[in-house]
């Protein structure tokens, strides 16, 4: 009886684990789902490489997670656009909330550009808003600066870093549902200077004061925790078949 008792327990507290583990799987479908990931993108620049981290905010209802990524080594093995090389092309950090009782984030998101010498942070927030059907959309609104190597009049580099200027960000993060396992996501962003240097607030953002850039992504749940995804992004000045192309893997651990 004794001996039937411990397996009952071992057989109870197996399940009990399974259980919880079964739980702390998010949706990754979800732009306000959190959780520790492994990523690795081919692009037509080179290959991507990401690594994400959840973390607890000892605040009830909210997650959070830091997330780095490395962009475009290995082109001209990997890649087929123009233009590109071996070394690292790009560094991003992002730092995400979520709170998942009012369905609101709020993210930090750093971009910089190896080659150029420039880059960006952003803060903004995202808010989900009831389903539609098959259809869920998240409405962004943040803001953000540019920085750059310093350079003078000629545009010889004379060390430290300048902000040029501010700009706003408007966009929404849109996602349909065909099945469980596969989804179809549109991203557009509308990026605008605030204020700078007359140069900035009139080119700054890809030779305009204002862009609207596109982001569509289809993706396949191959697993609970295993996502494959199929990316596309270009802007109103740069054409879809000019524009930015990967296929990535994400792997929640």
């Amino acid at each position: 009886m004794q001996k039937l008792q411990i397996l009952l327990i071992c057989a109870c507290s197996s399940q009990l684990v399974w259980a919880q583990e079964a739980e702390e799987v998010q949706d990754m479908s979800d732009p306000l789902a959190v959780y520790t990931q492994a990523g690795m993108g081919m692009t037509d620049r080179g290959l991507n490489l990401k690594i994400g981290r959840s973390y607890d905010t000892g605040e009830s209802n909210t997650a959070a997670m830091n997330i780095f990524e490395v962009k475009g080594f290995l082109g001209n093995k990997i890649g087929w656009s123009d233009g590109r090389s071996n070394s690292i092309d790009s560094l991003r950090f992002r730092n995400f909330h979520a709170n998942h009782k009012n369905g609101r984030g709020r993210q930090i998101d750093v971009q910089y550009d190896l080659k150029n010498e420039a880059g960006n942070a952003s803060y903004s927030f995202i808010q989900a808003i009831p389903k539609l059907g098959p259809v869920s959309l998240f409405p962004l609104l943040g803001a953000g600066i540019n920085f750059r190597n310093a350079v003078d009049e000629s545009g010889e580099r004379v060390g430290g870093y300048e902000i040029p200027g501010t700009f706003a960000v408007v966009g929404s993060y849109g996602k349909i549902s065909f099945t469980d396992n596969l989804w179809f996501n549109y991203n557009p962003m509308w990026f605008a200077t605030l204020s700078g240097s007359d140069e900035y607030t009139r080119t700054g953002i890809e030779g305009e004061s204002s862009m609207l850039t596109h982001e569509v992504a289809l993706s396949y749940k191959v697993s609970p925790r295993l996502s494959v995804r199929l990316f596309s992004n270009w802007s109103q000045s740069t054409d879809f078949k000019d524009g930015s192309h990967r296929i990535e893997f994400n792997y929640q651990l």
